[in-house]
């Protein structure tokens, strides 16, 4: 009896194990899939209508371009040198690296950036985004995006940033900006969003955005809410009915918030994949 006792004991470890397993890959698949939808087929209403894994060795110019230099945070330093934007092995990589050889440009570091703009925009949808960072004071990447102003036309502010990360600190940031929240310091609304992230691990980030409400996940988890207001100034309250184009970039944060950053070194994050689903809600 003993033994037959102990060979039945083995033998429900042994299927313990093998189920434990078996969930554990499973999650590392979701984890590293997000939904694997192919182009033009559905999930839940939702169809894949843009995607790009950075195969290849170059930046699919169709579809994305660098950002011009311009006064903000993320923009101030922005590069056309080839080492700040750099696709090798299915990886996009961001740089912000010292600015040695200050001949021919006279900025103090160098990074890099990439965006859609005037090249692929859309209204509503979810928006999935695959990436990890490094671990260090002043970093500043993110995944965001920004409306897409028609020609002439000079509509009120609007930001949705799927992620953003910042220094060491290991927290996924996620946002929203509006006309009345960039003008109105003490608005009162809820406009950002925190989780505790590895950051320096490959996680998806991603956003879903309807016509009535805009929800942020990391891995699948909602880490934040924000919906369309029912009174107010809606207008200037919620920006987000009209076409968005995606940016993703690697900056720094230095000078801002008493924000310090190390301008001898190379910051990066890298990008794996970027997927972006849409519906109808007519």
């Amino acid at each position: 009896m003993r033994l037959e006792h102990l060979l039945v004991k083995k033998h429900l470890v042994i299927i313990s194990t093998f189920v434990i397993v078996a969930f554990a890959f499973c999650l590392f698949i979701k984890a590293n899939a997000g939904w694997s939808v192919p182009m033009g087929e559905q999930t839940d209403g939702y169809e894949l209508i843009f995607e790009d894994h950075f195969n290849g060795n170059q930046l699919d110019t169709a579809r994305w371009s660098i950002p011009p230099r311009g006064n903000s945070t993320w923009s101030r330093w922005i590069s056309k040198d080839k080492r700040v934007v750099e696709i090798k092995k299915g990886k996009l990589t961001c740089r912000a690296l010292p600015n040695k050889d200050r001949s021919q440009d006279s900025a103090t570091m160098l990074t890099g950036a990439i965006w859609t703009k005037d090249k692929f925009a859309f209204k509503y949808g979810r928006v999935e985004v695959r990436m990890r960072t490094n671990l260090q004071p002043g970093n500043f990447p993110a995944a965001w995006m920004g409306r897409q102003w028609g020609k002439g036309n000079v509509p009120p502010y609007g930001e949705i940033d799927i992620v953003e990360m910042v220094g060491n600190d290991r927290k996924a940031r996620h946002a929203f900006h509006t006309e009345y929240t960039t003008k109105t310091p003490k608005h009162g609304i809820k406009n950002s969003f925190m989780e505790q992230v590895e950051v320096n691990k490959w996680h998806i980030y991603a956003i879903e955005w309807t016509p009535e409400y805009i929800h942020w996940s990391v891995d699948g988890k909602i880490t934040g809410r924000h919906h369309k207001p029912k009174t107010g100034n809606v207008q200037n309250e919620w920006t987000f009915d009209v076409p968005f184009y995606l940016l993703l970039n690697q900056s720094i944060m230095h000078g801002v918030y008493g924000i310090k950053a190390d301008l001898d070194k190379t910051y990066e994050t890298q990008f794996d994949w970027i997927k972006v689903y849409q519906k109808s809600y007519e």
